[in-house]
C-alpha cells in the first residue's frame, strides 16, 4: 500500500505471487503470471527495429574496459551498431550472453553485456542504437555539458532548507565529495556511507558519484565546488592527475571502505577550528626583583613545582589573583640563558611587557596545544 499497490485479494488489482530464491518457491506460478499480465496489456516488440532498452549495471574491467549490462527490450540489437545512452556513446564491438558466450545479435527481453562505450553509463537509464555513431556523439557531448551545468549550479546553490538549518544550528561547514568508482552497486553503498557521515557541525555532500576513472571533468568540477575526490578501486586518468596537481585538487584512492570513512571524518574535524587545550607546566614563586637598565625587572624566582620553558606562556599571581598573563622574556640561569628550569631550581625570570613584579608573587608557566575539534 506504502506504493498504492494494492493485492487482489485486498480488492485490488495487483498480483501477488509468494516466491522464494532459496527453494524455488512460486517462481513458475510467477513467471504464468508475468506472461498472462503480459497478454492482457498486449506487449509487444518489433524486432527489426533499432534496438532499446534499459542499462542493468556497468563495471570497468582491466583487460575489456567500460562492460555495460543491457535488457534488450525493443527491436533487436547487433554487434557494430552505434548506442547511446545518458551522456556516453559507442559502436557494440563485442556482446555475450549470461554464460559469456559472444553473439551477433540480441532480441527483446533478451540481457546482454556489450563493451564499446565511451563511459560507464548509469543503471536504469534508457539505452538505444541510432544509425549514425556522429549523431550519437553530438547528443552525447550535449548531455555532458548539460550535466556538468546541473552539477556546478547544484554544487553552488544554497537551498531555503539549507538557510533555516545553519540559522538553527549555527555556524555549519559543508564538506563537498565526488565519488567515483568501479560499479554502480559500490557508488551507491559509498553514497550512502558518506551521507551518514554528517554530522550537526559538518555536512557531507556527494555531489557527484559515477562509474568509472576520475577524469579532468571530475577535477574541473571539483575545482569549481571546492570538493574532494575519492576513487574507490580506480585510478585518475593521466591527464586527470596533472589537473589535479595544477589545480591542487585532493585525490584519494581506497580499496576498503572503513579507510574511506576515518579520512572523510578527519577531514570533516579539519573544517572545524581547533580547540586550544592548555597544558600547565610548573610554578615558580618570586624571592627577589632586580632592576636592569634597558631590559626592566627581572624575577629571581624558585621553581617549586614542574618546569619552566623559555618558550611558555605565564602568569603572575598575586594573594591568589591573576595579575598579568603574558609570554616569557627571558629565562636565565645566573647569566646563561637557559631553555628549561626544572624543580628546585633557581633561575631569572623576565616577562615580557610587565615589570610590576613583586618578592611573594607566585608565576604559573604553561603552553597552549591545538586539539582537533570534536565533529558531534
Amino acid at each position: 500500500t506504502e506504493f498504492e499497490l494494492v493485492p487482489e485479494e485486498w480488492g485490488g488489482d495487483t498480483i501477488y505471487v509468494p516466491v522464494s530464491a532459496i527453494t524455488g518457491e512460486g517462481i513458475d506460478t510467477l513467471l504464468e503470471n508475468i506472461a498472462l499480465q503480459a497478454d492482457m496489456l498486449e506487449l509487444k516488440a518489433n524486432p527489426k527495429r533499432l534496438a532499446k532498452g534499459v542499462i542493468i549495471e556497468s563495471r570497468v574491467d582491466k583487460g575489456r574496459g567500460a562492460i555495460t549490462s543491457i535488457l534488450v527490450r525493443d527491436g533487436t540489437l547487433k554487434t557494430g551498431d552505434s548506442i547511446i545512452t545518458g551522456s556516453e556513446y559507442g559502436r557494440v564491438r563485442d556482446m555475450r550472453d549470461e554464460n559469456g558466450k559472444q553473439l551477433k545479435e540480441a532480441g527483446p527481453s533478451q540481457a546482454v553485456e556489450v563493451t564499446g562505450l565511451s563511459g560507464v553509463a548509469s543503471a536504469g537509464d534508457e539505452i538505444i542504437a541510432v544509425s549514425d555513431e556522429r549523431k550519437a556523439r553530438q547528443v552525447a557531448e550535449m548531455r555532458k555539458n548539460i550535466e556538468r551545468e546541473k552539477e556546478l549550479a547544484a554544487s553552488s546553490k544554497v537551498s531555503l532548507d539549507d538557510l533555516y538549518q545553519k540559522i538553527e544550528e549555527g555556524d555549519v561547514k559543508e564538506l563537498n565529495v565526488i565519488v567515483k568508482a568501479d560499479t554502480d552497486g559500490s557508488i551507491e553503498v559509498l553514497k550512502d556511507t558518506i551521507k551518514k557521515l554528517s554530522t550537526k557541525k559538518v555536512l557531507v555532500k556527494v555531489i557527484h558519484g559515477a562509474v568509472g576513472g576520475i577524469t579532468e571533468n571530475d577535477v574541473l568540477l571539483a575545482t569549481a565546488s571546492g570538493a574532494l575526490i575519492v576513487g574507490f578501486n580506480v585510478r585518475p586518468q593521466s591527464g586527470a592527475k596533472r589537473l589535479a596537481e595544477q589545480k591542487d585538487i585532493e585525490i584519494r584512492l581506497y580499496r576498503i571502505i572503513y579507510e574511506l570513512q576515518e579520512d572523510i571524518q578527519n577531514s570533516m574535524a579539519g573544517l572545524l577550528a581547533p580547540n586550544i587545550v592548555e597544558e600547565t607546566l610548573g610554578m615558580a614563586e618570586v624571592r627577589e626583583v632586580f632592576g636592569i637598565s634597558k631590559v626592566g625587572n627581572i624575577a629571581g624566582c624558585l621553581v617549586q613545582e614542574g618546569r619552566i620553558l623559555r618558550n611558555a606562556k605565564v602568569r603572575l599571581i598575586r594573594d591568589d589573583i591573576v595579575v598579568y598573563t603574558g609570554d616569557i622574556e627571558t629565562l636565565k640561569r645566573f647569566k646563561d640563558d637557559a631553555k628549561e628550569v626544572k624543580s628546585g631550581t633557581e633561575c631569572g625570570i623576565g616577562i615580557k611587557n610587565f615589570n610590576d613584579i613583586k618578592v611573594g608573587d607566585r608565576i604559573e608557566a604553561f603552553i597552549e596545544k591545538e586539539v582537533a575539534a570534536e565533529l558531534e
